[in-house]
């Protein structure tokens, strides 16, 4: 089943996601997951701007993300995450024993510094108040910014995401035995092997960090200023 996911070598930074993935067949996928929605509020809504266009021409065009709950010996974690929609690529991820405004700018301000992304990018959230709040949409205005958010009860607004999550809880799980744990195992299956490895067929079976390399080849102009490339 691994060798229909990506082809490997014997890197030391290999075998560590190969390991990382030994239980894969034992998984089931799950019809639902416990993401955290926050959405009895008073704060403004912005409009769904993003339309359900899960695709981008350029990196930085288009930012979706969610926020899962995960359990661990020691009790529940929140995983917040932010995807590039050109690259499916994470640009941001932050573990948290709260599911809160400040789990919502943690992992924002995580993926500003990591990408720099110029005025324009539209970054679609749900309509839950940590990303409602005002601390939250200042930032975003002071960046240029421009917020949509998904329906409420819309999980297809977010399908692009919700994806991704079921993924990642099909092929890693979303049970650990502690926080440092879950930490570890969730860098090295962002950082290591889904970024880098992990091969999509909307990317032409490339992953995220091929496809990104292989468009600045062929297209740099494509590329905004400020972007590193992993």
């Amino acid at each position: 089943m691994l060798s229909a996911i990506t082809s490997r070598s014997t890197e030391p930074a290999e075998q560590s996601a190969v390991r990382l993935l030994v239980p894969l067949p034992a998984r089931e996928r799950r019809s639902s997951l416990p993401t955290v929605h926050l959405s009895d509020h008073d704060q403004p809504v912005a409009a769904n701007l993003l339309d359900r266009r899960f695709e981008a021409e350029r990196p930085n065009q288009h930012w979706v993300g969610d926020v899962i709950e995960l359990l661990t010996g020691e009790g529940k974690l929140y995983l917040a995450l932010i995807l590039d929609l050109f690259s499916r690529m994470v640009v941001g991820w932050v573990l948290s024993a709260a599911s809160d405004r400040h789990l919502a700018l943690r992992v924002l301000e995580q993926a500003l510094r990591r990408r720099c992304p110029e005025a324009g990018l539209l970054r679609d959230t749900d309509q839950g108040s940590p990303c409602a709040s005002e601390d939250y949409q200042r930032v975003l205005a002071a960046h240029g910014i421009i917020c949509s958010m998904s329906r409420r009860g819309n999980a297809p607004d977010n399908a692009a995401m919700k994806s991704w999550l079921s993924t990642m809880t099909f092929e890693l799980g979303d049970r650990f035995e502690t926080a440092a744990d879950a930490k570890t195992k969730l860098f090295d299956y962002v950082e290591v092997f889904y970024d880098q490895e992990r091969r999509h067929s909307t990317l032409g079976y490339l992953s995220p960090g091929e496809f990104v390399k292989e468009r600045s080849r062929w297209t740099p102009s494509a590329l905004p200023t400020g972007w590193r490339s992993p």
